[in-house]
């Protein structure tokens, strides 16, 4: 199973919903397309979803596709899970300014999330081998050790519900 989310913010995200729709694959589709008015055919569309159904997802999921902010990218990395990121963009109304692809940019340097810029590149981002996430995460650099630091106390706090 291919699962996307959004996020929960208010701005719609229809360009990254519309790039999920022209997929080819057959795999089933969750998506949680929150604000955005596009709700690609193939998939189960659910608006929004529990922190705790969330992570369930990210978990059970072959590819978590999100957008570039910090909870979502965080949390498919905390369910083991290297995020297909596509960052909300200012010109398309989608954000107020260009964070989430400044964020996207430096995790894809360290190889924690696989970027993409264009939705319409989504087919050959999955297309992609993927390095395994226990052999990224294990590198020492300071972004990985502060990462690990944060997501494993995300994990304490999010099973400890």
């Amino acid at each position: 199973m291919i699962f996307v989310t959004v996020g929960t913010g208010e701005q719609q995200f229809d360009r990254l919903l519309c790039g999920v729709e022209s997929l080819s694959t057959e795999e089933p589709l969750v998506i949680q397309h929150g604000s955005s008015s596009v709700r690609p055919m193939r998939g189960r569309c659910v608006e929004f979803m529990s922190f705790t159904d969330l992570l369930s997802h990210m978990r059970e999921a072959t590819v978590v596709i999100t957008h570039a902010g910090v909870g979502s990218m965080t949390a498919a990395l905390s369910a083991g899970k290297r995020p297909v990121v596509v960052p909300r963009r200012q010109r398309f109304g989608e954000a107020v300014d260009d964070h989430q692809v400044e964020i996207a940019r430096r995790l894809a340097e360290s190889k924690l999330v696989t970027l993409v810029e264009d939705p319409k590149n989504l087919e050959s981002a999955l297309a992609a081998p993927a390095e395994e996430m226990e052999s990224l995460l294990r590198r020492e650099t300071r972004l990985n050790r502060d990462l690990r630091s944060y997501l494993a106390s995300c994990c304490v706090a999010v099973e400890g519900r």
